[in-house]
């Protein structure tokens, strides 16, 4: 113990100084890439690092200090490629955007008529820029845009609402993500929740029972992220409109996902828009747009809380702007199938064996063992739960978990799932153009486990 403690005790003495090795020629070419301050801090975490018994070489130790530095100035938010199966992953950042949309983003990085009129010179609304294109695409009557569904929603019951009466089903107070409740989104806006049926039932005259001289609204939440399935009853929209007219009430319909069209049980826009007075819903989940909170319906009411002074804070920025103004121009066109959240849902899974199974060939050539397996892939993102979409997966070789963790942290990282026991890629999530580089990763991570 005494000769170890010895030696070590000699290594730190021949240990060079912070100041020495910062003046040498490699250290000096690194502040001038890394800044000199960077590189004084990763040279002394190298140097202490050595001093707890990780020798290294002059080479080695430029080397290690450089990777030091390299992974600092690492950005943080990377690309990654998905082969989880999971169209709309909420961890993954939901919809990817399409290309005409990225196009948009860059270019309103720069300045733009954000809030200009070029035709008359004076100022303008932002929103102005997708107004028209959401009533033609929703047909609505008016619409409004800000930052994500959570905001589209309490700003309707601020505007709306506050100081008043709305009411919704026991069965429909979901929790957002993130632990955004409901109920909270209540008590911000000011509105007094007034709670009816049960869990599973709630009838029409449990709302009826319900109005009064204070209430405001009705609110029917989407229950997208979950379902209750056995004894349940619930009050059609239709028949919530009608009510809701009789006593001159608002029915505000918070949809949550969106959908363009018919898809399982989801709810449409199109039924939403024609039945409700506000309507709801996110742009980056079944839209296949950026993150947005989108609202639709009457005039008189979205021109009410589009004056309302929250819609300041909530309002979306001009780079979200151009990219949901693309991918609603795309849908506008006709060209959805460019949009990859539609193109992934509606890709038949003949396509998807077929690309599984030219990957499993390229990577058998390289000494990766792969089988393929029928599988689900999941919508996410709190849409259509329990309804899976049939896929064919790639099964790799190998410990899972192992495989798993070598993938996550590749370069690119490639996030796949464990199912059976097996670490697998499902090609519906993987975008144009990523297969070779998901072939790379692959081998990579494959042969790091030897």
């Amino acid at each position: 113990m005494h000769r170890l403690r010895s030696a070590q005790l000699q290594r730190t003495r021949a240990l060079p100084g912070v100041g020495t090795l910062i003046n040498q020629e490699p250290y000096a070419a690194l502040a001038a890439k890394f800044g000199r301050e960077r590189v004084v801090a990763a040279i002394r975490d190298h140097l202490q690092a050595e001093r707890g018994g990780q020798a290294a070489s002059d080479s080695e130790r430029v080397a290690h200090v450089e990777e030091r530095l390299q992974v600092a100035a690492a950005p943080k938010l990377r690309r990654v490629i998905n082969a989880t199966g999971v169209i709309l992953h909420t961890n993954l950042g939901r919809a990817p955007l399409s290309r005409a949309a990225v196009e948009a983003l860059a270019t309103a990085a720069g300045y733009g008529n954000l809030e200009l009129d070029l035709d008359t010179g004076k100022r303008g609304e932002r929103a102005d820029l997708v107004v028209p294109l959401m009533t033609a695409l929703f047909e609505a009557e008016s619409a409004h845009v800000v930052n994500n569904n959570a905001a589209a929603i309490l700003l309707a019951l601020t505007a709306l609402c506050k100081g008043r009466e709305v009411i919704v089903s026991r069965g429909q107070l979901v929790e957002i993500g993130g632990s955004f409740r409901m109920p909270d989104v209540m008590r911000l806006s000011g509105a007094r929740m007034v709670e009816v049926g049960t869990t599973n039932r709630t009838r029409l005259a449990d709302y009826e029972q319900a109005i009064g001289a204070r209430t405001a609204a009705i609110l029917r939440v989407h229950t997208s992220n979950f379902r209750v399935s056995g004894f349940t009853e619930s009050a059609s929209l239709e028949e919530l409109t009608g009510l809701a007219r009789a006593r001159g009430v608002l029915l505000i319909d918070d949809l949550g996902s969106g959908a363009m069209e018919a898809i399982a049980d989801e709810p449409t826009i199109a039924d939403s828009v024609r039945f409700s007075d506000v309507v709801t819903f996110s742009g980056d989940k079944l839209l296949g747009g950026p993150q947005a909170g989108i609202i639709l319906g009457r005039a008189d009411a979205v021109r009410k809380l589009a004056k309302h002074p929250l819609a300041r804070a909530v309002r979306i920025d001009k780079l979200t702007l151009a990219a949901l103004e693309a991918t609603l121009r795309q849908r506008l066109s006709g060209r959805a199938d460019e949009i990859p959240v539609h193109r992934m849902l509606k890709i038949p899974v003949e396509d998807i064996r077929r690309r599984a199974a030219m990957w499993s060939v390229k990577l058998d050539e390289r000494g990766v063992g792969v089988r393929l397996v029928p599988g689900e892939s999941a919508v996410g993102g709190g849409s259509l739960p329990g309804h899976g979409l049939p896929t064919v997966l790639l099964a790799l070789a190998g410990p899972a978990s192992r495989m798993s963790a070598a993938l996550r942290n590749g370069r690119p990282p490639v996030i796949a799932r464990i199912e059976a026991g097996a670490c697998c890629l499902d090609p519906r999530t993987v975008l144009k153009g990523e297969d070779e580089d998901l072939i790379d990763a692959v081998e990579a991570a494959f042969k790091s486990l030897r």
